[in-house]
């Protein structure tokens, strides 16, 4: 299983001088999604889309995924 973190966005957030508050009253993202990546949990494509926007970046540097060391390369779960 590959899991994920959104390191790669709080330190483009960072390198943008955009914060958290600035994600939820000036571009309306909800409290929960905020929430969410603080939490590394799932968001929707239509989220990342929005933060790309917002950041003016790609994907990659929003999210980093990290394949599981317990499952041998090339084969997935």
């Amino acid at each position: 299983m590959v899991t994920f973190n959104y390191q790669p966005l709080w330190q483009t957030m960072e390198q943008k001088h955009i914060t958290t508050y600035t994600l939820i009253f000036k571009h309306e993202i909800p409290s929960k999604t905020v929430y969410n990546l603080k939490h590394n949990k799932s968001i929707t494509m239509y989220t990342l889309g929005r933060l790309c926007e917002i950041l003016d970046c790609t994907p990659n540097d929003v999210i980093a995924f990290e394949p599981d060391k317990n499952t041998p390369t090339g084969h997935a779960s």
